[in-house]
Parts: structure tokens; sequence; C-alpha cells
């Protein structure tokens, strides 16, 4: 199985709508997306997340645009069946792998990405789903806005929509308890919009992650069954979580915030901050030969080597959404398009 480390999507998800209910999942007929446009230089728009599935570089951003390359300099545009914007992609081996985005869309591929189905599809939720992961060929998790969870347990044939009681706040827990009796209607509206934003995933065993909005760790022990929200060690939003070689968990986020523990210790708020010596908001974390790259808005990349942290700052000042480091090369997901450069590290 493949646990990645994802991008923010920082730049695009200031605000949603609050209005969403408890919606079916199939597809309705009065609103068929349209395919995303193929254009001639694909490679030059947004992109949000990128990920390397053993033989290919896949990269999904605006207008529902997905990427393709062998060499991370070659881009090829595959077949997406929607317009939204995509946030983020994950494959399970080189030729199965699913992505996700605004519309709580949730795309599928066969064939390492060339050509892309529709899973789940609904504009009528009005949020997008944030980050997808799976744990192994089967399950799979669809996060996003206001508490969004969606879990598959048969490749994403069908997507069931959950709501995670357990991380609400005392106070919520005992409105909504209180309410759930009295009035099952507006609870049903109430829970659209009760949680934070759960912004991205990251597992190790059956220990899985979530980090969000207003200081959201949540950690669970049993592949997701059950959840603890930490207590909080910083109120901002954090945009990544990512779990490294040295047993390290790694959070990070708005205006430089980052914070380590060792995995060991993660339940037990012994969280140290990252010294960074610039205040640009992370949006993703990889880790490269013992080093883990943190990258981030106005072009910035911190590099963490232990103690000591380097910062980069790309002449372009493009905002890095995602990157992934192989083969001696550092592909770069921007604002403005797909960026190699040459992995020094």
């Amino acid at each position: 199985m493949m646990y990645k480390l994802k991008a923010s999507v920082a730049l695009l998800c200031a605000s949603f709508a609050s209005h969403a209910g408890d919606y079916d999942t199939r597809l309705p007929d009065t609103l068929t997306p349209e395919a995303a446009l193929q254009v001639a230089h694909p490679e030059k728009t947004l992109f949000t997340d990128l990920v390397f599935n053993g033989t290919s570089y896949v990269a999904v951003g605006k207008h529902g645009t997905i990427v393709i390359s062998k060499d991370g300099e070659n881009w090829t545009q595959g077949n997406s069946p929607v317009q939204s914007l995509l946030t983020a992609v994950y494959f399970t081996d080189a030729q199965q792998g699913w992505a996700c985005g605004h519309d709580a869309t949730i795309l599928h591929t066969q064939d390492g990405g060339n050509n892309w189905t529709i899973q789940q599809y609904l504009p009528e939720v009005d949020k997008p789903c944030l980050d997808i992961a799976f744990s192994d060929e089967k399950h799979g998790i669809a996060i996003g806005a206001y508490g969004m969870l969606y879990e598959t347990t048969d490749a994403g044939e069908h997507w069931h929509k959950r709501f995670l009681d357990d991380l609400l706040l005392e106070d919520d827990k005992v409105y909504l308890a209180d309410l759930k009796e009295s009035d099952p209607a507006t609870y049903k509206d109430e829970t659209a919009f009760m949680l934070p934003h759960f912004n991205r995933f990251a597992a190790k065993g059956d220990t899985w992650i979530i980090v969000g909005e207003m200081g959201l760790v949540a950690v669970s022990q049993n592949k997701g069954e059950t959840w603890t929200r930490l207590n909080e060690f910083y109120n901002g939003s954090f945009f990544d979580v990512a779990i490294n070689n040295k047993n390290e968990v790694i959070v990070a986020g708005l205006r430089g915030n980052a914070f380590v523990t060792t995995f060991d210790e993660l339940l037990n708020d012994s969280w140290q901050r990252i010294e960074l010596n610039k205040t640009s908001t992370i949006n993703s974390i990889v880790e490269s030969e013992g080093k883990e790259i943190l990258v981030a808005n106005s072009g910035l990349i911190f590099i963490r080597n232990g103690e000591q942290i380097e910062t980069i700052s790309m002449k372009s000042g493009k905002s890095i959404l995602s990157a992934v480091a192989t083969n001696g090369k550092l592909i770069l997901a921007t604002e403005s398009g797909l960026k190699s450069v040459e992995n020094k590290n």
C-alpha cells in the first residue's frame, strides 16, 4: 500500500456553503458533469496534488485537469470526466488510482491515470473533498470540508457517508444528542457544518491521523472505527501530516507553523515546534533521503535535517502546493504549473 504525503489546497478553500444534507452518492440525472477540456499545454495550469505511482507521475488540478509523465518533464493529458477543481490523488499500485475534489467528486482510474470514471459527483452538496487515501486495494477514505468523510470497503463501488461525532467538542456533543431526539430534521442540517474542515490524512498500520481546521489533530488506532481528538497545541489550520522513516509525526500549516512528535508519543501531548525563519503557509511535506522537504506559499521550500533547517526561495515566487522527490528530481505542483528541479539533498 502506498500512503503518500500530500499537498494542501489552502489557497483555494477559503469558504464553503453551509447547507448540505446526507445525500445519495449516485449521480443525479440533471447534474451530469462536462468532461475536462483537452488543451495544448495542460501542464501550465494550477495543480494541487502530485504523486509518483511507481512508473509515472500523476498530477491533478484546475478544471478537472489530470496529467501523466514518465520523466517529470514531458506531460500528457488524461481523460477526466469532470471540470471540477481536483484537490488530491492517490494510487495503490501503478494502475489503480483515485482522485477527489470539489463537488464531492471522486474519480477512479484502472490504467495508471490515462482514463478516469466517476464514482461520486455531488455538486448539490457544495463541499470539496480535500484528501483521499486507501489502506489496501478495497478500503478507502475521502475527507473534506466541514467534517466530510466518505468510506468505501469495495474499492469505491460504493462510498458511505460517516459523521465522526467522536471529534465534536463536548458542548456540541450534548447539543446534538438532544437535537437528535427532539428534532431529527434540524439535527441532520446541523451535522453538515458542526465539525471543522478535514484537510489531510496519513496512516501507519492501524493508526490513522486526520489534521485540519482550528488545530485539529485526530487519531484512530483501529483503522478509523473510533477517533480521539488530541488536545489543541496550535489553534490555526494544519494542511498536511506526515509519518517519516524516523518514526516521527510532523504536522504543518498556516503561517509556517510546524510541529513534530514521535509516533509512540502521539497521544501524549509531546509536540515540539519546528522553528522556521519564514511565516509562509506550508502546503505539503515530502521525505527525501532522511530529510523532510516542506513546500509552501510564495515559492518557499524548507529542508529539515534533524535540527537544521535550510530555506530555499524559488525565483518565480509561485505557491507550491505539492511535491514528489524521486529519481534525483524534485517535481513541484505549483499555482502556475508543474516544475522539475534537481534534488540536491
